[in-house]
């Protein structure tokens, strides 16, 4: 799953533009994270501020 620091994120939506699956959504301040993101960490690559990071789903562990 994809986590986000919102502390971090500097809502440029680099992350929303690459994402293949539009499972991101800038919304006012914070980037959201749709129940359709498959985990493919694209969007961690490419955030400038490294506000998004792929975790494990901590209920399959």
């Amino acid at each position: 799953m994809i986590k986000v620091n919102r502390y971090r994120c500097g809502y440029c939506g680099a992350c929303v533009s690459v994402c293949p699956k539009d499972a991101l959504d800038l919304v006012e301040t914070y980037i959201e994270v749709g129940d359709n993101c498959s985990n493919c960490g694209i969007c961690t690559k490419v955030c400038p501020m490294g506000a998004l990071e792929l975790v494990e789903d901590e209920e399959r562990v």
